[in-house]
């Protein structure tokens, strides 16, 4: 199939980006007495990184909590817990900003992203390029506020982000590397705390987490699915075709099988597993919310599934606090 050509990015057009744009709301903090030029240009950033969506962040967050918290056996060192939460938000901006400039010949085409800043022209190519180079220099310094070994696999954590926007073009399983993306902040959390390569339980925790990436962004994939298959993309939602739900199902299942294990192996008690449980019961109402297979069906299951990342950590945080 041809690619769709991507609209040309004409003043008009955007002008009519930014008029969209307006109506987008932000966060009550962000500064609406800036000069007006400065304003627009910092809102046209701040939308392509998605700071009016945290939920993005949050479904990294979590993952590399249980990293940091796993490898401390409790509350972190406070300095890398700053480096990582920091890190987790200029990442999760920096992998927008790359995802938007890969699928800009796509984005136009799909009624869910086509006002995103690219898309819509409001911010143009090389524009996109300049704020992904200083979010991956102000990343690129936290890293080195760690040790040598966080440092290789933050090197490894940079290729998957940047190589998965281009997973959609040529495999049908882009959301497996997602889940290796976003799957890579625990074993580095965790070696960060440790200064040594990840014990076994680490990488149950990232085999969990990959699991539950697969099924939260497949449900992700159901919201566009018909716009990908009208202009060619791939997807695990097409992949699984009738039984996507199914599918989603047993990924959840094998997550928090994963985690049920990881708390064995590390030794948690009775908090820990009233956590797991939680996450059983969020993942089993975010396949709810998706049952009927709609658009919004599909994305509001995909906003409520990090409350299950969240109850993992809860119940890890509150397990090794009360010990």
């Amino acid at each position: 199939m041809s690619r769709p050509k991507t609209p040309r990015g004409s003043k008009a057009a955007a002008r009519a980006a930014s008029a969209t744009a307006s109506t987008i709301e932000l966060p009550r903090w962000w500064p609406a007495r800036w000069p007006s030029r400065l304003y627009e240009r910092a809102r046209a950033y701040a939308l392509l990184t998605r700071q009016d969506r945290p939920i993005g962040w949050l479904l990294l967050l979590w993952p590399t909590l249980w990293g940091l918290w796993l490898a401390a056996e409790g509350f972190p060192p406070v300095g890398l817990l700053v480096i990582f939460v920091a890190g987790v938000i200029v990442m999760r901006s920096a992998g927008c900003v790359a995802n938007d400039w890969a699928d800009r010949w796509l984005d136009p085409h799909v009624a869910r992203t086509r006002e995103r800043p690219l898309a819509s022209g409001l911010v143009a190519p090389r524009e996109a390029l300049a704020v992904l180079g200083v979010l991956l220099l102000v990343a690129f310094g936290l890293v080195l506020l760690t040790n040598a070994k966080t440092i290789a696999m933050a090197v490894l954590a940079l290729v998957l982000a940047l190589v998965y926007p281009f997973m959609k073009r040529v495999t049908w399983v882009p959301q497996l590397w997602l889940g290796l993306a976003f799957g890579i902040s625990v074993p580095m959390a965790a070696t960060a705390v440790t200064d040594k390569w990840p014990a076994a339980m680490i990488w149950l925790a990232f085999l969990g987490n990959l699991c539950w990436t697969v099924a939260y962004d497949t449900l992700y994939a159901m919201v566009d699915r018909d716009d990908d298959l009208r202009v060619g993309a791939r997807s695990t939602a097409i992949l699984f075709g009738d039984l996507d739900l199914v599918a989603t199902g047993v990924l959840l299942a094998s997550f928090i099988t994963a985690m049920a294990m990881l708390g064995h192996r590390a030794g948690l008690g009775g908090w820990y597993a009233a956590g797991v449980a939680a996450a059983a019961l969020v993942s089993a109402w975010t396949l709810w919310l998706a049952r009927r297979r709609d658009r919004e069906g599909a994305f509001a299951g995909f906003r409520a599934s990090h409350w299950a990342g969240f109850s993992i950590f809860a119940g890890l945080a509150m397990d090794y606090a009360l010990r």
